[in-house]
């Protein structure tokens, strides 16, 4: 009787695991604003947001452990809030149909099978295939591998589009990857061939349809400077500025963005596209690294055309997963 009268209230066990809980669901809930001013640390924590879930069951087994009745409850916060955000990722939500069928893939600038990777893009089944990470070594491999399924295709620095409909207007897309007073210096067609994103139109038999391909500049944790994104940040807001401006009102853009649309970085192309992975696939379509995929960073996203099914490909000799979506008008 006395021990027993001893034992702390179950309400009062394990406050550290409150808090947590705590603190977990408010970095959920509040993802936005967490500040980026030390380390990006905001665009980190959203970058694998998802993944703060698995936080939940560590912390539910702490608190069966220590009996702690308070913090159970406390954990209800980070699991409604995660549902909230991400619960709808769970099922498929892709439905039949589509008029056009496109897909999306770096292929890796170290990729040891550009000819086998060449033979799966184009037996994928899409109509318009986007690439990038292209090298001049190996251009001419996937030319030659996708010239029979894809009859008109365009290739601007490290970026493409191979396509089974007409292509027209194309002109490669500014994403203000040099900057400074060097950048003014730099020959012309070394800036050409290290061109990252490409305009295109699609004659399909629906009307024109806009397309861009773009590869952002790459995503870093460094231990001194956190999470590296200047480049990425920069062309992620001239691409949003070039969809802006775009006249056509049907717009595909496909492209490796090195990034999560959770991330805040990419707010100016979500404010005007929508992801058909969120709206049309299944699971979260996790692409990268394609060993063992954490983040999708390999992106469709749409405006005036409505998404029918998202999916991820098998994997290739990339390190990436390439992604298709079927649309419809």
């Amino acid at each position: 009787m006395v021990r027993a009268g001893l034992r702390p209230d179950p309400w009062k066990r394990g406050p550290v695991l409150v808090a947590l809980a705590l603190l977990l669901g408010l970095t959920m809930l509040l993802h936005a604003s967490v500040p980026n001013r030390i380390g990006n640390l905001g665009s980190l924590v959203e970058t694998f947001l998802p993944w703060l879930g698995l936080c939940v069951p560590v912390l539910l087994t702490g608190a069966l452990w220590r009996r702690s009745a308070a913090a159970v409850v406390a954990l209800l916060l980070p699991v409604t809030v995660w549902l909230s955000l991400f619960g709808g990722l769970l099922g498929d939500r892709s439905r039949p149909g589509g008029d056009l069928t496109v897909a999306s893939h770096n292929v890796g600038a170290a990729n040891p099978d550009p000819a086998g990777t060449a033979r799966a893009l184009a037996a994928c089944g899409a109509d318009v295939l986007a690439l990038q990470e292209l090298t001049a070594q190996d251009r001419g491999t996937y030319e030659k591998g996708l010239a029979k399924a894809y009859p008109h295709h365009v290739v601007r620095g490290t970026v493409g589009l191979w396509s089974r409909l007409p292509l027209s207007d194309t002109r490669p897309v500014d994403l203000r990857t040099d900057v400074g007073p060097l950048a003014r210096t730099r020959p012309a067609d070394a800036t050409t061939a290290e061109n990252r994103a490409l305009r295109t139109t699609v004659t399909t038999d629906n009307g024109p349809l806009a397309v861009y391909v773009a590869h952002l500049g790459s995503a870093r944790v460094n231990p001194r400077s956190g999470f590296w994104t200047d480049s990425r940040d920069r062309n992620a807001r001239a691409l949003g500025e070039a969809v802006a401006a775009e006249p056509n009102e049907r717009v595909v853009l496909l492209g490796d963005l090195n990034g999560t649309l959770d991330d805040r970085a990419f707010d100016g192309l979500t404010a005007r596209l929508q992801s058909v992975q969120d709206t049309a696939g299944d699971g979260f379509g996790f692409t990268w690294p394609a060993g063992f995929p954490v983040a999708r960073i390999d992106q469709i996203l749409v405006r005036t055309v409505e998404p029918r099914s998202a999916r991820v490909l098998p994997s290739t000799g990339s390190d990436h997963l390439p992604v298709a979506a079927a649309v419809d008008w």
